[in-house]
């Protein structure tokens, strides 16, 4: 059967000041850079694209990505206890379990695979904004990116070097320490945040203790630092760190085992070279990167798995008067081992060549986009070091095309067409192993002659942008093909196969009012704001015989909605309710696993904070912040059989030097 996930929109990524004014770049218009690989301007974007910015994420109670994305109530997301989270868009998920490559959703941080399909592995505290891509982004970024791509822009130092610390305390023994430094120093930029926190288990909507869910130093760190050592051309360092000692590992609340535990990390370094001639006219970047993904899981023996990757990227622009055009080049290698039921040592090697091109006519009113990429891929594989190793090869060919054409200055129209690619995994082309049980011993043996899982996705909206006002609405549908799934292929013998197609068809919406409000000689600014998606058709289709079914684990509808506010003075707040409709999903506490029908949920959150500043040559601000997660003590869980926590309160200090 098919398993794929769900993305709704996320909030409306208009940023107010306190001058009621947008966030925005390039003589007043909003920026946004990962839809092309290049920095541009978000209405000149011809695919769907939402920003969820910093002060969005500063008003939010979430620890991290994964949290943040549940929050606005991105598709369908799975939420383990023991930092463990997936998010889906338009049908497709990540892969929470292994790399980015295992996945359909593609993570990437400032523009580089992030390593790992783990949203809760990524912090939001050195965070300058998430965007996020709905529909493929192959022809971008290459492999796993199917059904969308989330790109987590880390923030650069500016100004006057400043100095903050934070500490936060809440229930179930909840507490973080957070220190940061960010600023500009002549040519010189630097940012830096680092958190340690740790949490003992919870209780949930229900009253009860839920063992094994607390963690142990969970330690986070996010470096960016460059050097403009000539106008334009900046030479960059990043790095990010995230490692838990000890995260509770428990079975479903049913059946916990308090034994069990993980060890879970991921660390990369980039180093990276932006450049512009003195005209504009071309612009380059190139860089390279490595990094590392652990998860060990302790029940007697470990299990681990790990992944070593090292990547490289380059690329020129030529900027023209009416047209821009991009060429480069990625290289990819992920060296892999893990030695559970099924040890296997593999490595993934993949280069891709791809060009883009933007033309913009009639004033600007028109833009056409379109985009190639071919990829080739290797995958080497091997039981152990005594055992031969084979080889697979794959191509991989994509293309997009995109329109938008403004009606006036406040109304665009715009649709695209874009194809999505993921290679099959070294286990499903070359495995060869038993799995013994108390059912008895099955076999399972990979197929070296399984072809990349295909997609092609027909979106088409308009974006409505009056004043205080901002909306956007898409309908789009998506033809997916050749998925791969593990089959019987004789009595207690098993394989994979490319199986026949499925089509994800739905509407996406948000919109948001900015409402200026005078209460007692001060100004305050209420932002009501609603999201969601609603899915008209998900239904996969065999021609084997096999009866169509509803694609599992996708919500029919999601919706996020609430209220932001904030003064003059420092005070802000936020209100969001976020709905997950009913999910066809297994329960896989019985067996065999049973198809049953997923509750609908709501969970409600909220956030108040207030800045005072002493001092007036060297000013200090204090925040005092509070928020409540799970404002009703709902009974509700993401993934069947594992509850989420009850009502949780987090109250925080915060000073800026």
């Amino acid at each position: 059967m098919l398993t794929v996930g769900l993305l709704s929109t996320g909030t409306v990524n208009a940023e107010v000041s306190s001058d009621n004014s947008v966030a925005m770049n390039h003589a007043g218009k909003e920026i946004i850079v990962t839809a092309s690989r290049l920095e541009e301007l978000k209405k000149d974007v011809t695919t769907n694209v939402t920003v969820i910015t910093r002060k969005q994420i500063e008003d939010s109670p979430a620890q991290d990505l994964g949290e943040l994305l549940a929050e606005q109530s991105i598709g369908h997301i799975q939420k383990y206890p023991g930092v463990l989270t997936s998010v889906g868009i338009r049908g497709f998920r990540s892969d929470a379990h292994g790399n980015d490559l295992r996945g359909k959703i593609l993570i990437l941080i400032d523009g580089r695979r992030a390593g790992t399909g783990n949203l809760a592995k990524l912090m939001t505290d050195n965070v300058e904004r998430v965007e996020i891509i709905r529909g493929p982004g192959a022809v971008q970024y290459g492999s796993a990116a199917i059904g969308g791509v989330i790109n987590v822009i880390t923030r650069k130092g500016e100004g006057k070097p400043s100095f903050f610390a934070e500490q936060e305390v809440g229930t179930s023994d909840y507490s973080k320490t957070i220190v940061g430094v960010a600023g500009r120093i002549g040519d010189f930029d630097f940012s830096a945040t680092g958190s340690k926190t740790d949490m003992g288990d919870y209780t949930t909507g229900d009253g009860e203790k839920y063992y094994n869910t607390g963690y142990d130093d969970d330690i986070r760190g996010s470096v960016n630092l460059g050097y403009e050592f000539y106008p334009g051309n900046r030479i960059g360092l990043t790095y990010t760190h995230f490692e838990v000692n000890k995260a509770g590992n428990p079975n479903s609340l049913a059946n916990n085992d308090l034994d069990d535990y993980k060890k879970t990390s991921n660390r990369s370094i980039d180093f990276n070279y932006t450049g512009k001639s003195v005209n504009e006219r071309f612009a380059w970047m190139a860089r390279y990167f490595v990094g590392e993904d652990k998860d060990a899981w302790y029940d007697g023996s470990p299990f681990i798995k790990k992944t070593d990757q090292q990547g490289a990227q380059a690329q020129v622009s030529y900027t023209g008067k009416q047209f821009i055009l991009t060429a480069g080049v990625d290289w990819l290698n992920y060296d892999l081992e893990q030695n559970d039921y099924a040890p296997l040592q593999s490595s993934y090697d993949d280069m891709g060549y791809f060009a883009l091109a933007k033309g913009l006519f009639f004033d600007e009113r028109l833009v056409l986009t379109a985009g190639v990429r071919f990829d080739d891929y290797t995958v080497d594989s091997k039981k152990d070091d005594a055992t031969p190793e084979t080889s697979q090869d794959s191509d991989s060919f994509v293309k997009s095309f995109g329109i938008a054409y403004h009606v006036s200055d406040n109304v665009k129209f715009r649709a695209s067409y874009g194809e999505g690619f993921q290679m099959p995994q070294a286990e499903q082309l070359a495995a060869d192993y038993y799995i013994t049980n108390w059912m008895g011993t099955n076999r399972y043996i990979g197929n070296p002659d399984l072809d990349p899982e295909k997609s092609r996705t027909i979106d088409g909206g308009i974006e409505v942008n009056v004043d205080r006002f901002a909306s956007s609405f898409t309908v789009f549908t998506t033809d997916y093909e050749d998925f791969i799934q593990r089959v019987e292929i004789a009595p207690n013998e098993f394989s994979w196969v490319n199986r026949d197609e499925a089509t994800v068809t739905g509407i996406e919406g948000e919109l948001s009012y900015v409402i200026p409000v005078e209460i007692a000689c001060c100004k305050f600014y209420f932002e009501p704001y609603a999201s969601g998606t609603y899915l008209t058709d998900y239904i996969a289709k065999y021609d084997d015989g096999t009866p169509d079914e509803v694609i599992k684990y996708i919500p029919e509808w999601n919706l996020s909605t609430g209220i932001r506010i904030r003064d003059e003075r420092g005070f802000s707040g936020m209100f969001n309710l976020a709905y997950f409709g009913e999910t066809e999903v297994q329960d896989w506490s019985t067996w065999p696993a049973t198809e049953v029908t997923k509750g609908s949920f709501c969970v409600a959150s909220m956030s108040l904070a207030k800045k005072f500043t002493v001092g007036k040559t060297e000013p200090t601000a204090f925040t005092v912040k509070g928020s409540v997660e799970n404002l009703f003590d709902r009974d509700f869980e993401y993934v069947l059989g594992y509850p989420m926590p009850g009502r949780s309160y987090t109250l925080g200090l915060r000073v800026d030097i």
